[in-house]
């Protein structure tokens, strides 16, 4: 197993060890004129910048995007995010490592995952979507890409057996919501659910990196799905037109919106229903991966997301850094307190047993303090000399108690 990890790396400190080229960039120096070289380098806990300042030359050819590499260099922070400084690098041989170290995955079974979408077909009590589901996932090849296949290049669930583990998450919120609105047909949804993202089985490439197939490229996945799902369906000559209609258009209106690549938009309950589950899992999973591979070293929000349209609150470190430096007064001023349970309305102290009156010197009772006045705003502050608010108080009296000007 490689070390360290991604994930293990610390500043100001000299490292050893291998990592996936995700891009290669060949740049300029702004006062020489002289190459660098500009790389995204990864393993399966995340990524991480590179810069190889020096004897470039030597490099430059040796190694392409896709290849593994081993590396030493300087781990720096540049721009609150760890940056590694290469001063030495070479191609490895597959030979040399376990690909499991390079690729991020599911942290389910993959078997496991895939047992449990058999048992969500097979509960499917519609006989010809049944059949039709039986019919695509009997096949092996497809069986076989459906459990490693990635759900994205990088937006959402962008890790080996990330399709189908988006799906299942689909399947539960399915079966949670659909029940909910009677005049939705959760056979119907399921169905969406299973084949709607389908065609990324043959979009993406996931063999080295993460890319697009020659037919992710050209078509995409959505185009995939509907040949996949036509090829199938010759082999049941008895499915209902009608339905096949519904099928296709859930998978035809999937992402909701025709700037989001919708040929068309969702035009009946079960594909607006799929869209709006599909958007909301995927968005979901892409909070939660973009707080869990934030490379900002300090800060309690991550980097911006695209994606998202903004950055997210790293909560945890929130709290902690909110809660601990009170929580560590505490613990100085009394050290009872070090075993109190924290919370995020900060820490909860244990009941105390009561003090005897007699054993305890109390101190002298003083009278309350008169309560401060409350602050007012200079723009609303009496003026003295100000005719204007003379007027306005006396207009403000009651009735009774105006003067007669």
């Amino acid at each position: 197993m490689k070390s360290p990890f991604v994930n293990e790396l610390e500043p100001n400190k000299v490292i050893t060890t291998s990592f996936l080229v995700h891009s290669k960039e060949i740049r300029q120096k702004k006062g020489s004129g002289e190459f660098y070289l500009s790389l995204l380098l990864g393993d399966r806990t995340g990524e991480l910048d590179a810069k190889m300042w020096d004897n470039v030359n030597e490099a430059l050819d040796s190694f392409d995007r896709d290849d593994f590499v081993k590396v030493k260099g300087l781990i720096q922070v540049f721009h609150n995010r760890p940056q590694l400084t290469i001063h030495k690098v070479r191609r490895m041989d597959d030979s040399e490592i376990d690909f499991a170290d390079y690729f991020p995955s599911s942290r389910r079974d993959p078997e496991d995952m895939w047992k449990e979408l058999r048992e969500v077909v097979a509960g499917i009590s519609n006989p010809h979507l049944n059949a039709l589901l039986n019919r695509v996932l009997d096949d092996p090849e497809v069986a076989l890409r459906y459990r490693r296949a990635p759900a994205a290049k990088q937006i959402h669930h962008a890790y080996l057996g990330g399709l189908i583990e988006h799906v299942l998450s689909l399947c539960t919120l399915a079966r949670l919501v659909a029940p909910h609105y009677p005049n939705v047909d959760g056979d119907l949804v399921l169905a969406g659910v299973v084949l709607h993202d389908i065609g990324k089985i043959y979009e993406l490439n996931y063999e080295r990196g993460f890319s697009y197939s020659s037919e992710g490229q050209l078509i995409g996945h959505i185009s995939i799905a509907l040949r996949m799902l036509a090829d199938k369906l010759r082999e049941l000559p008895d499915f209902p037109p009608q339905l096949r209609t519904l099928v296709e258009h859930m998978i035809l209106s999937h992402h909701g919106q025709l700037e989001f690549g919708s040929p068309k938009l969702p035009q009946f309950p079960e594909a607006l229903l799929l869209h709006y589950l599909d958007d909301l899992d995927s968005k979901m999973e892409c909070m939660r991966a973009l707080i869990a591979n934030d490379r900002q070293v300090e800060g309690c929000f991550t980097t911006y997301s695209p994606a998202l349209e903004r950055a997210a609150l790293k909560k945890d470190l929130y709290w902690n850094r909110a809660a601990g430096p009170e929580r560590a007064k505490a613990v100085a001023a009394d050290p009872a307190r070090g075993s109190a349970a924290t919370t995020p309305n900060g820490p909860v102290e244990a009941p105390r047993a009561p003090a005897d009156p007699a054993a305890v010197p109390q101190p002298p009772v003083k009278p309350p303090a008169p309560q401060a006045a409350l602050a007012v705003h200079p723009l609303f502050a009496p003026k003295p000399d100000s005719v204007f608010a003379d007027k306005l108080k006396e207009a403000l009296l009651p009735a009774g108690s105006k003067q007669e000007s």
